[in-house]
């Protein structure tokens, strides 16, 4: 059976739920997971279509992982969005909008992946970097790379409002990689409004909570030490009483007769047919489970019943580290 598709306004198009990779390596070491090419064939099999990496990812090994398996299937079923502008170093990270950096990053993904176009190159914020380089600048240089072929569609993660609509007026921005789940939804004051008004689509990544809403977490030594270190909702102080959340979302989910990942992945599918969530799996039997989220169909009583059971002004802990909010946008 056919999977059903989502357009956006822009005409980036896909399987309305996508695969993001980033699972398949460590994320900033070059590490590979185990298996990590047999999943992402298994992925391409079932008919999945948009698969998410950036060129940061595993140190560039991601994207040469998923251009190994490419080369077994037609290009043009296959949606490649991948991002760029961090750097990674010795002494932390920074990011880097100039178009030079857009040029070398583009052309080295491209490289890795084995093909000669991106679906989508998407500049990953906050739209700030130590050159002073302004988003019109950043924006024009990716326009660059599309009159040449190498990429099709424009897209930005992680900016606040204000800079979505400075890059909007310089080219068209086909969607917004943001983290979207019953968990994080303070983007939806003010972020997705203003993308809705511009016509841009929208990524949803950590549909699942980072894990927390597919119900696998029972206790605080289910997650790896480091994990919890680096994820505040995580942490011993936050995470009982967001478990109590969870709670809610498995009762709903035995209502609804599916799994608690499956009710959390179709509540977001439900935010509107601009929103394409990608989760991210390392298992096949966890992809497949997700997978499964598209034949989940929730009414609008549903959805006010699972927010209503799910306060995400609830949700303890940012992010990240140092964040003081639930979801923090705003980095002008």
């Amino acid at each position: 059976m056919a999977l059903p598709e989502r357009t956006l306004k822009t005409g980036f198009f896909g399987v309305a739920e996508g695969y993001g990779a980033m699972s398949l390596t460590d994320f900033r070491n070059p590490d590979i997971v185990p298996g990590a090419e047999d999943t992402l064939r298994h992925v391409l099999k079932s008919g999945v279509t948009v698969i998410n990496t950036a060129g940061f990812y595993g140190q560039g090994e991601n994207e040469k992982v998923i251009g190994r398996v490419i080369k077994d299937f037609p290009r043009d079923r296959i949606k490649i969005t991948s991002k760029w502008g961090p750097i990674f170093g010795a002494e932390g990270h920074s990011s880097d909008m100039r178009p030079s950096h857009a040029r070398a990053s583009c052309e080295a993904s491209l490289k890795r992946l084995g093909t000669d176009y991106l679906d989508m190159m998407i500049f990953r914020g906050p739209a700030k970097d130590p050159h002073g380089t302004p988003i019109e600048d950043c924006i024009k240089g990716m326009a660059d790379l599309v009159k040449e072929g190498k990429v099709k569609y424009i897209g930005l993660s992680e900016c606040s409002p204000k800079d979505v609509r400075r890059a909007a007026a310089v080219h068209p921005i086909a969607a917004l990689e943001m983290e979207w789940s019953l968990f994080s939804r303070d983007a939806e004051a003010e972020l997705v409004p203003t993308a809705r008004e511009l016509g841009i689509g929208f990524l949803a990544y950590s549909p699942l909570g980072r894990g927390f809403l597919t119900g696998s977490i029972t206790k605080l030594e289910d997650i790896p030490e480091q994990q919890r270190s680096f994820n505040p909702r995580m942490a011993e102080e936050n995470f009982h009483k967001n478990m109590k959340l969870v709670e809610s979302v498995k009762e709903l989910a035995a209502k609804k007769g599916c799994t608690p990942g499956q009710l959390a992945l179709a509540w977001v599918l439900a935010r509107g047919d601009d929103v394409i969530p990608i989760p991210g799996t390392k298992r096949v039997n966890c992809f497949d489970e997700n997978l499964a989220a598209l034949k989940v169909s929730l009414t609008p009583a549903e959805c006010a019943e699972i927010e209503s059971a799910v306060p995400h002004h609830e949700v303890l802990g940012g992010r990240y580290p140092g964040e003081a909010k639930n979801l923090t946008f705003h980095y002008d």
